[in-house]
């Protein structure tokens, strides 16, 4: 791939918030991180209170704006100390609040160096997005943060005995940790997830990734039917007991390449193990295994000397089975039948 289609590919990468979330949960880590979260609105507060306290903080207006920052930071270490773990809108909303109360706390304080210095806690937001949500939700932020310096660059440069320099310092730091690092980082970030998510022989997604890219459709908001299927080679282990392991990998590549390319638009394809594959798309019962052929017939003539028993399991949404790991058994299942008919067969699961 090229550097412009990875950073395309990365662009476009739909996180799976809670995936993310149930996985670190799975280590024990989100407790932690909980911890940190909390931790992080604590110090925010005893930051406004001392600025609120300082004799260069702001007056009138701006430390009533102050009195309402340190409840909503009080508030903010609160929640994260004792409440579950918020919902993907719910994370963007109280990131989104945390922002706008920093810009609206640095607008006000009368030391614009201060505030300057202040402002740089929009990077601890910024890092929290670089973790938990996309690279679209993070250029958002790095676009308030930008607006947020410039607006304070602004009235640094509209007071009486205002520093040019100092302001335009400002706006190339902000500018360079906010559209710069926190951006790298996040590419970074996610190039070692799709890593540990991807088979290093096929460039395929592996069990977990496959578990990412899908589970998220057996949510409750999804109403579409949902389609696995199981893919076993046939005589695979000749191929690698006559031609050696090398052979048997050219021939998983092939295969790979030609799922890849076979695969409906909006299809997951992984390779789940050994010489087994998985497909995953959203098809009802007659459009998947129409699509279960053409994908036997493709294997079949790609020329590996091999074919393919392909098991079938649909669900519709409001269906006990629908759940991926339900289906992976009975499509398991039903692949194992289409081998014992003799193979390069398709098989729906009952």
């Amino acid at each position: 791939m090229t550097a412009k289609e990875i950073v395309s590919e990365w662009w476009h990468d739909p996180l799976d918030y809670r995936w993310l979330v149930r996985t670190l949960e799975s280590r024990g880590a989100l407790v932690p991180i909980k911890g940190f979260v909390a931790a992080g609105g604590a110090i925010m507060a005893a930051i406004t209170i001392l600025n609120r306290q300082s004799q260069a903080g702001p007056v009138g207006l701006g430390r009533l704006v102050l009195v309402f920052t340190i409840t909503a930071a009080v508030l903010w270490t609160v929640y994260w100390s004792v409440a579950p773990w918020p919902s993907e809108r719910l994370s963007l909303a109280l990131v989104a609040g945390a922002d706008v109360l920093i810009t609206i706390g640095c607008l006000v304080d009368r030391n614009a160096l201060y505030g300057s210095l202040l402002l740089m806690t929009l990077i601890v937001t910024g890092g929290y997005l670089t973790m938990f949500h996309g690279p679209r939700i993070l250029a958002v932020h790095a676009g308030w943060s930008l607006l947020s310096v410039l607006m304070l660059a602004w009235l640094t440069v509209e007071d009486a005995d205002g520093d040019i320099a100092l302001a335009v310092s400002a706006v190339l730091t902000m500018a360079s940790v906010t559209v710069g690092l926190l951006p790298a980082l996040h590419f970074c970030y996610w190039v070692l997830r799709m890593d540990a998510l991807t088979d290093p022989l096929t460039r395929l997604l592996n069990r977990r990734g496959l578990d990412y890219y899908v589970s998220s459709w057996f949510g409750s908001h999804d109403r579409t039917t949902v389609c696995v299927m199981s893919i076993d080679l046939d005589r695979f282990k000749t191929v690698n007991d006559t031609y050696g392991h090398s052979a048997g990998d050219e021939v998983l590549i092939r295969i790979a390449s030609c799922l890849r390319a076979e695969c409906p638009p909006g299809g997951v394809v992984a390779r789940s193990g050994g010489e087994e594959f998985v497909v995953s798309v959203r098809l009802g019962e007659h459009a998947a295994i129409a699509e279960a052929e053409r994908l036997r017939r493709a294997i079949e003539g790609s020329g590996a000397p091999v074919t393919a028993s392909i098991g079938v399991a649909v669900a519709e949404p409001d269906s006990p089975h629908c759940d991926l790991e339900v289906m992976l058994r009975n499509s398991d299942s039903a692949m194992y039948r289409g081998k014992q008919l003799g193979g390069n067969a398709v098989v729906l699961a009952t």
